[in-house]
Formats: structure tokens, sequence, C-alpha cells
């Protein structure tokens, strides 16, 4: 995954005050919130593809993209690209995806294609994009329906919540909320898909962060929480690499002992927080 960028986090984040719902107004990804799913229908009109709006207000953007299109129609196309791209991730990989196929499994001429992404890396990271809309937009929905006490409950519906795409959603093993494996030849930068600013993991860590809010991830410095949900985020992804691999449906041991692994941590980091 990305490494750490020399920005300094603490901007973007102060979170205090309660949990953030998707939809809420500064949250980055708002829009369809507890009412409909958080797609890329939902992002403002003019923004370009493959960004998820500003990372925790951070105003950052993501990785080389086109416009986004306005009509229904052309909103449609949009939406069939990215569903042909991920569903051509799982039959012949990252390295192997070419835009041309991508627009002939699409049924687009490839022009078409282009007036939406600049390339195969913006194709990539409006799809990483788009997944992490959609997982926020479950857990937060998770969240609402479950209320459940403390960071213990949130580590456990983030967790389940990504097991429940790794298993379902088409090209999710090859790209979720960046590249699952190593970057091909040919990418230019695959540790900012979600970002040009931040990299992938702390792009995802301040979503995070702003949807459990004070509520669930009460903390006095906001930067310690970012790094922490950082670390966590690069730690499940190990751990959940080695359940996928051990087993296609995800070993339930080592899932559990990843949910285990990451309240122990994150438990923690919120004590000495507080101490």
């Amino acid at each position: 995954m990305g490494h750490a960028d020399s920005q300094d986090p603490s901007d973007p984040h102060n979170f205090q005050g309660g949990r953030r719902s998707a939809g809420d107004p500064g949250h980055a990804g708002s829009g369809a919130g507890r009412t409909g799913m958080t797609t890329a229908h939902s992002q403002r009109q003019d923004q370009p593809a493959g960004t998820t709006g500003p990372v925790g207000g951070s105003g950052a953007q993501a990785g080389p993209a086109r416009r986004r299109p306005v009509q229904q129609r052309s909103q449609e196309r949009f939406e069939r690209i990215l569903d042909a791209c991920a569903e051509l991730l799982d039959e012949v990989g990252t390295a192997a995806l070419t835009t041309k196929e991508v627009a002939r499994r699409a049924r687009v001429p490839i022009g078409t294609l282009y007036q939406f992404f600049s390339g195969k890396e913006s194709l990539l990271a409006a799809l990483a994009g788009r997944n992490l809309d959609r997982y926020l937009d479950r857990l937060d929905r998770r969240l609402t329906a479950e209320a459940p006490p403390g960071v213990a409950g949130f580590v456990d519906l983030a967790v389940e919540e990504f097991i429940a795409m790794k298993r379902a959603v088409p090209g999710f093993g090859q790209v979720d909320f960046g590249l699952a494996g190593g970057a091909p030849a040919g990418l230019q930068d695959d540790e900012h898909l979600l970002d040009t600013r931040l990299d992938n993991n702390t792009a995802v860590a301040l979503r995070l962060q702003a949807l459990g809010g004070a509520e669930l991830l009460a903390c006095a410095d906001p930067a310690a929480l970012t790094l922490a949900l950082r670390v966590c985020l690069e730690s499940a992804d190990a751990v959940l690499k080695l359940a996928f691999h051990a087993d296609p449906d995800g070993d339930p041991t080592l899932i559990a002992e990843c949910k285990r692994m990451l309240r122990c941590y994150l438990a923690d980091q919120l004590d000495s927080d507080r101490d």
C-alpha cells in the first residue's frame, strides 16, 4: 500500500463532536448517506472521475481523470465502464487489463471511454473510489442500525463489511481501495489512486475517522488517531490477504484474529490518548 506523505495529516480532520454519517455535509464522498448507496452518481457533476471528493475536508483531488458525465445516459455508460473494468479484473488481473478490452466489454466506443478516463490509471482510480464510497455507505448503514458500543463494535463491523465486499463485489480482490497486489508496469502512481496528496491508506483512514466521529473513536489527538488507523489498515491488509489465500471465502479463524488484533490495538491507542 502507500507510503506516508510529508503533508501534516492533522489539518483536515478535527472531527470532534459526534459521528458523521456518509451523507453529512463536509464528509468526503457525501451524497446518498443513509438514504441510498454513495456511488459515483452522488458526486458533484463537475468533479473529475476517479475522485472521492475532498478527503476529510482536505480538498485534495484524486488521480488523473477527465470530467464526470452530466446526462443520465452518459452516467449509465460511465458506470457500465466501471462494471466492465471490475469484471475483467477478476478474469485477467490488473497487469493484463486494457482500456480497449474494457470498452469492448462495456459495449462503448474506445473514444467514449477516453471521454471519461484519461487512461488505465484513472480507470482504476475511479473504481477504487467507487469501492470506498460504497464500503463507507454500507458501514454507515450498519453503524446506524446496530449502534455498536465503542471501538470494538466499530472494528467488527468495519472488518465484516470489508469481508462481505471481498466475497461478493466483482474486481474487489484486485482493486479494493487501491491495488490489492503489486503495481503492474505502466502505472505511474498506484499509491495515490484515491488522492493525489495522500497515500491510499491515509485517505481511507481519514474517511473512517470522519465516519466514526467522537462517539466511537474519541481521541484528543486527531493526527495520532489517523496514524493508528493507518497501522490498522496495513495490519488488516496483511492478515486478510493470508485469510483469503488459505480459503477463497476467507479463513474464519484468521478473520476472527484480525478483528481481535485491531480491537486490542485501537483500544490501547485510545486509552493511551486519554491518559
